[in-house]
């Protein structure tokens, strides 16, 4: 969240960031909208916590279909987040930093990296092209959640509690290509399985 002992200098700056960041993706055909700071959760003894960025406003569905140029307007003091809607441009599967990590090795390796997002929480979400379904060995893990359609998910940089959102491996070092998600679930079986080798996915394809 932006923390209230801010100065209003930085929480402007930190709003001005967060609004080019939504122009930009945008403008890519992204189907962005504002998040708002959730309710507190109450959990054990006196500690206030809260899981992550929710929409702004009720109708976010209808506001990801805004022309880049209004975008801005929605950045106001009550503004707190950046989210992305799943399922019709981009889906994402969010993983731990466990997997995430020797599934990004994997990736990396093939030198064709996907667009991966990390949260302060401790997980990590990779973007990959709209996906009818996912592989039984991904939807079987508890660990694993898959962000389809009527989804959503926070891009940088969102403030969570304790940190923002970032990027691991930003958009531009693909190319703005979204990877196919066929391929990138792939990686993640293999990677979940131990499977560190990488001839299998040298030929790891992107769709625009």
């Amino acid at each position: 969240m932006l923390d209230a002992n801010w100065p209003d200098s930085w929480r402007g700056a930190f709003r001005i960031e967060m609004r080019a960041e939504a122009i930009g993706l945008a403008w890519r055909g992204w189907p962005v909208f504002p998040g708002a700071e959730p309710a507190a959760l109450t959990a054990e003894g006196d500690d206030l916590t809260w899981r992550r960025p929710v929409p702004a406003q009720d109708n976010w569905r209808e506001l990801t279909e805004t022309h880049p140029h209004e975008v801005a307007t929605w950045f106001g003091d009550d503004t707190h987040s950046l989210l992305v809607a799943t399922g019709t441009v981009l889906d994402a599967i969010e993983v731990d930093d466990e997997l995430g990590k020797a599934a990004a090795r994997l990736l990396r390796a093939t030198g064709h990296p996907a667009p991966i997002v990390a949260m302060p929480n401790g997980r990590w979400l990779f973007l990959t092209t709209v996906a009818a379904s996912i592989p039984r060995e991904l939807a079987d893990q508890a660990s694993i959640q898959w962000h389809g359609a009527n989804g959503y998910i926070p891009l940088p940089p969102s403030p969570f509690q304790h940190g923002v959102v970032h990027w691991r491996v930003k958009p531009e070092v693909w190319g703005w290509q979204l990877p196919e998600a066929a391929d990138v679930h792939d990686v993640l079986v293999r990677a979940l399985a131990g499977d560190q080798a990488v001839a299998p996915v040298a030929s790891l394809s992107t769709a625009a």
